[in-house]
């Protein structure tokens, strides 16, 4: 029962043969906790945990600081267990036959790498690179550390990612704070696993890595496979950054600098980029890993006229953080002032910002230890490093892809503020008639200066809004994994929050208290989740058109074509997630406000499933997260 399928790779080997590598990136607890016996057909200890749990103080455990002979430890620890081999990537080799169908080939390779690998198998444990390993192996620091060197159990969160020209998959931890510590001390070690408890709520499973003791820092990396190779269970280069990674976007050209793209999918934050300090040789070389492990990160600084820069993220970087005035939210966090404390802080005063400047001059006086010792604590830290440094705070950036000609396009979800992460600048992240706060996002298109992916400035110009078309938008609602074709036409899935989808919205659109329904709301209006196809040249470049929705509380991800145009590889996650397993065919009718392209309001009348069967054809089945193939039934492109 591998939950929540999100991004795709497929490295081919041989025509219509390969490697099909899938993400799995969080746990639902409605339907996992729902149907985990009759799916797996064993059961876990939900009841006594439970009961432990409502008596605890706030709800939560540190089973960590439990002892070993606990039975409450112990139960904790197998549900977590069950939870975090659900999680990370899975490896398996494929087959298209004479009929078009696409077949599991069970090759020596398959196999998952999840949330604890390595934990009873030390040649299991996945690897790292890059300065922030000098504090992996530090045995004491200011806080928290495993004693496992530069080696890590596991990972989780795995949302979106990356194939390289070289035959490897990149797979992004996003989300991992809900299972360990996010904020770390001033020399990059942990807080301690006390920080980050064990518990349980409709929302989630959390706290998934308090009971093994892991070590907050480890996690929230970019992490390579080579799915071929039987033995790799993965490495973290840490020259890419510590953030709530989303996706990777990458540029291997013979003679240029290897250039990563990433965004940090969080409300306020930043778009990165690596960029190599060695040229690329060959694309298609797997050495080009090995130029991961010497570079630069750095976050981009968005000007509201289009132009932009790189700032680096290294020790003498001038810190230079924007106002919280001039974010949607009026916040933005920083490093904690209490170096000695350790974590972060918010600030909502801009006259806080010039005490924090004059304390700290540079990112180097943030951080701890040697040269080395502080550039991995900057990495560990990167988006509080970044917002100390002044790059822009932007729109939950998700997905980045290259187009045909070395443009980047990003894919900026949501536009709303957050009272505890942060929010987008509003100079620069407005909706079509000016409106910040803007729910309903973009997709952005980031041309380098002379198409250099080593280049210190670029421009950007907004390639495709959401919204309603009366309103200026496309007719979509928080773009997120993009994926281009062989022609260059950009194809999207769409992520709204499910416990949004297809709810009642009455004509004039004000809730009970008479008051216009908040934009997050409105994305009722929008039905299930959706795939798009999205033309980047010729007449029709720039407009959006809906290919396809998703199943009942599912989020469409993971687009991925074959070589030869004729599959589309596309993952249904978490069906059912809010009403879980649909029972006897149980709906709901409803009424929604629309409008016309020309604003005119209408209601439709709406029959909404109560929760989810997906895949399977006959009522009353739990709902399963799965990959579909979509092939014409001619044989065919698709493009």
């Amino acid at each position: 029962m591998k939950p929540h399928n999100d991004y795709l790779s497929f490295i081919e080997t041989a025509p219509n043969e390969g490697y099909l590598s899938t993400n799995h990136e969080y746990i639902s607890a409605i339907p996992w906790i729902e149907t985990f016996e009759t799916v797996i057909g064993k059961a876990l200890p939900f009841a006594p945990v439970k009961a432990a749990l409502e008596t605890a103080e706030d709800n939560e455990i540190n089973a960590f600081a439990l002892p070993d002979n606990d039975p409450i430890k112990a139960q904790i620890r197998e549900i977590s267990t069950e939870a975090l081999k659900d999680l990370g990537v899975s490896v398996i080799s494929i087959r298209k036959e004479g009929t078009g169908r696409w077949l599991r080939t069970n090759s020596s390779s398959d196999r998952v790498v999840h949330g604890v690998s390595g934990l009873d198998n030390p040649s299991r444990l996945l690897k790292s690179t890059g300065p922030a390993t000098t504090v992996f192996r530090k045995q004491q620091g200011i806080g928290y550390t495993d004693k496992l060197g530069d080696r890590i159990i596991g990972t989780f969160n795995n949302c979106a990612g990356g194939t390289t020209p070289w035959g490897t998959m990149f797979s992004a931890e996003e989300n991992f704070q809900d299972f360990v510590p996010e904020p770390v001390n001033a020399d990059g070690t942990s807080l301690d696993p006390a920080k980050m408890p064990f518990s349980i709520a409709d929302d989630g499973i959390n706290g998934l890595g308090n009971v093994f003791g892991m070590a907050g820092n480890k996690y929230g990396w970019m992490v390579e496979i080579d799915p071929a190779n039987p033995n790799d269970y993965g490495t973290k280069h840490t020259w890419l950054g510590r953030y709530r990674h989303e996706a990777v976007a990458i540029r291997a050209e013979s003679g240029r600098k290897l250039a990563f793209y990433s965004g940090c999918d969080r409300r306020g934050g930043h778009l990165y980029k690596f960029v190599s300090s060695a040229n690329v040789s060959n694309p298609t070389s797997k050495a080009n890993s090995r130029l991961l492990e010497d570079g630069m990160l750095y976050a981009a600084k968005f000007n509201p006229d289009g132009t932009g820069r790189w700032i680096a993220l290294k020790a003498d970087t001038a810190v230079n953080p924007d106002l919280p005035s001039v974010h949607a939210g009026k916040m933005i966090t920083l490093p904690n002032p209490d170096r000695a404390a350790g974590g972060t802080v918010k600030v909502e005063d801009d006259a806080a910002i010039a005490p924090f400047k004059s304390q700290f001059k540079t990112l180097g006086d943030l951080y701890q230890g040697s040269p080395e010792e502080k550039q991995g604590a900057i990495l560990i830290d990167a988006h509080y490093a970044a917002n100390a440094a002044g790059a822009t705070c932007t729109a939950r950036p998700e997905d980045t892809d290259i187009g045909p000609n070395g443009s980047v396009f990003i894919a900026f979800t949501s536009g709303s503020p957050s009272s505890s992460d942060g929010s987008p600048d509003a100079r620069v992240f407005k909706g079509p008639n000016g409106e910040s706060p803007y729910e309903y996002g973009w997709i952005i298109r980031l041309d380098e200066e002379g198409n250099d992916p080593a280049a210190m400035t670029f421009k950007w110009t907004a390639f495709a809004t959401g919204g309603e078309p009366a309103e200026g938008g496309l007719g979509f609602s928080n773009p997120d994994n993009l994926e281009f074709d062989a022609k260059g036409n950009l194809w999207m899935v769409v992520d709204m929050s499910s416990d949004k989808l297809n709810k009642e919205i009455p004509m004039g659109r004000l809730d009970k208290d008479g008051k216009p329904i908040k934009q997050s709301d409105l994305r009722a209006i929008y039905g299930n989740n959706s795939v798009w196809y999205l033309p980047t040249s010729g007449p029709n470049a720039g407009q959006a058109y809906l290919f396809g929705f998703g199943p009942m509380d599912a989020e469409m991800t993971g687009p991925f074509f074959t070589k030869d145009q004729k599959t589309l590889f596309l993952a249904a996650q978490h069906p059912g997630e809010v009403g879980g397993m649909r029972k006897d065919m149980a709906s709901e009718t409803r009424q929604i406000s629309l409008k016309t392209t020309e604003g005119q309001e209408f209601m439709q009348t709406r029959v909404v499933p109560i929760g989810s069967n997906w895949p399977g054809k006959q009522a009353n089945l739990p709902p399963k997260p799965s990959v579909v193939a979509i092939r014409r039934v001619d044989g065919g492109t698709l493009s």
